[in-house]
């Protein structure tokens, strides 16, 4: 048969112990609990690990209980009171929590786990609040305080920026290009016998030439530009140039 009475009074040895001033003894008739048995009050405040000063400053409770007959086979008596910083519905959460913590532990002694579940509780309800407010708070600021970065946009700043743009990517185009397009020499002029003969003439979209008699004197015909004067645009007509006349001189000596 268990002796109920001796277990009781060895848990009330132990949390003397551990909880030393945050133990006592307490009168029935203050402890709010219905029972005329001796009654034990607690104080907890949130767990040390993971609550700073301000926090544990902030919140604190007395957890009081007392034995039952068949106590550890049957729950405690239970009681929360704040001490400071605990609203009604708070004490209600974590009495609930408590009670279904106490029935899992059913046949062993648990107020001091009772004691530590109350400290986590506290630690975490009010970390999340403390959080919750600075989140805020800087919120707060950051609507008041606007920096000002940068420099105003103008009709000037725009031109000049789109210039350097313009420059820019004429320069990453002409990267894109053969070695030997960008230091293509500049054509020797030819007659138009000699443009003909090229097989210039058939391409499409030819200019047509107007032949002389002299082969000295003819109206030189200058099919490309001759400035190149970093224009990207004259460069890819230049590359493509060479490369439409090298197509058909190939196709020449074929036949």
């Amino acid at each position: 048969m268990t002796d109920y009475k001796q277990e009781q009074d060895m848990e009330i040895e132990a949390l003397e112990a551990i909880l030393m001033d945050d133990f006592k003894e307490i009168d029935p008739n203050e402890s709010g609990l219905n029972t005329s048995n001796r009654c034990f009050e607690i104080t907890v405040s949130p767990q040390d690990d993971e609550a700073d000063e301000s926090t544990k400053s902030q919140v604190r409770l007395a957890l009081i209980f007392s034995h039952t007959e068949n106590y550890p086979d049957e729950p405690p008596l239970l009681n929360l009171k704040s001490l400071k910083g605990l609203q009604a519905e708070d004490l209600k959460i974590l009495n609930t929590k408590l009670a279904t913590e106490a029935a899992e532990n059913l046949g062993m002694a648990m107020v001091y786990t009772l004691v530590t579940s109350a400290q986590e509780w506290l630690s975490e309800r009010f970390s999340e609040d403390a959080g919750i407010e600075d989140d805020e708070d800087d919120e707060a600021t950051k609507d008041e305080i606007i920096i000002p970065h940068g420099e105003p946009v103008t009709v000037d700043t725009f031109l000049a920026w789109r210039e350097r743009f313009e420059a820019e990517l004429a320069l990453e185009r002409a990267k894109l290009m053969p070695d030997s397009a960008l230091a293509a020499p500049k054509e020797k002029k030819l007659t138009g016998r000699q443009w003909f003969e090229t097989g210039r003439a058939s391409m499409k979209g030819s200019a047509p030439v107007a032949e002389d008699n002299s082969d000295e004197d003819e109206e030189d015909i200058d099919f490309d530009d001759d400035d190149f004067d970093d224009d990207e645009e004259d460069m890819l007509d230049h590359y493509l140039a060479e490369k439409t006349d090298a197509s058909a001189h190939s196709s020449r000596r074929a036949n």
